[in-house]
């Protein structure tokens, strides 16, 4: 997506050789006309699939996963990194661990949004080692749902998590693939929609 690289661009910062700062329009503000253009692509890369539920996990993952859904017409659920007083049903659970904040967090949905009937996209903000989406995958195949894709926002292309989902069969839609981080310049590779 051109205008997601030219906003990567102008308004990034790389913050070290495997950090890139994206929150001014993705990850703490955000940009609602990008992340519906973002939602669409995703939602037309996938149109064939008959996906049932977008799933992601919160908190950036949300806004480029709810446009998605809005384009397939389906619902979208996220993972909580945290229990809630009122999420006393039959949790679905999983570790993931975050390399940009350096810590583990046990992700949860509950039980009656994911089942064996559910065709899931998965849809993150970014795809660095892969650790998010395998937890997400993990949620899913303990409802006994189906993971036919993952859309990612920004993939960091040097490191391993592609490999990782596409070692498991899965198909993987990423929008902005970076090549490199070196010497606080963005490098692309081509982009798969």
């Amino acid at each position: 997506m051109k205008e997601l690289m030219g906003r990567i661009e102008n308004d990034g910062h790389v913050l070290g050789e495997g950090v890139l700062k994206v929150d001014s329009f993705v990850t703490h503000q955000v940009d609602p006309v990008l992340m519906e253009k973002i939602g669409k692509q995703f939602a037309a890369c996938f149109a064939d699939r008959q996906i049932t539920k977008v799933v992601t996990i919160e908190a950036s993952g949300i806004a480029p996963a709810l446009f998605a859904a809005q384009h397939l017409g389906v619902p979208m659920v996220f993972a909580r990194k945290s229990k809630s007083l009122t999420m006393n049903e039959e949790l679905l659970t999983a570790d993931v661990y975050s390399f940009t904040k350096q810590t583990t967090s046990t992700i949860s949905i509950s039980h009656k949004f994911l089942s064996a009937e559910d065709n899931v996209l998965i849809v993150d903000d970014f795809l660095a080692n892969g650790q998010a989406a395998k937890g997400l995958i993990e949620l899913c195949r303990q409802a006994g749902a189906h993971v036919d894709g993952i859309g990612i926002v920004i993939e960091k292309s040097f490191q391993d998590g592609r490999l990782l989902l596409e070692e498991m069969g899965l198909k993987v839609v990423s929008l902005a693939r970076i090549d490199s981080l070196s010497d606080g310049k963005v490098t692309f590779l081509k982009e798969d929609a």
